[in-house]
């Protein structure tokens, strides 16, 4: 099963609330991610802007008005410690 975003919630600052497909939740911070990296990211380093989040259901990741996301594989990693799966192909 591919790890993907099923619910996530602003709570304060660069701080979000994620819960996955297989029922793993976890609290992120992402102002390391964001803050300072300019472009794209840019306008999340506004916290009301930042706070506009929404799970986008078809990637299973969250994105933001502006069409920035993040990888669900290592927002997932991120949530439970495990490395990111990397499929070899024949």
């Amino acid at each position: 099963m591919l790890p993907r975003v099923k619910e996530v919630r602003h709570l304060r600052d660069y701080r979000l609330a994620l819960t996955f497909a297989d029922g793993t939740s976890k609290e992120l911070d992402f102002k390391e991610r964001i803050v300072g990296r300019g472009g794209v990211f840019g306008p999340l380093e506004n916290v009301e802007f930042f706070r506009q989040v929404q799970v986008d259901s078809e990637a299973g990741t969250i994105v933001w008005p502006n069409g920035v996301d993040f990888c669900p594989d290592v927002l997932y990693s991120l949530a439970t410690g495990k490395p990111i799966r990397v499929l070899e192909h024949a």
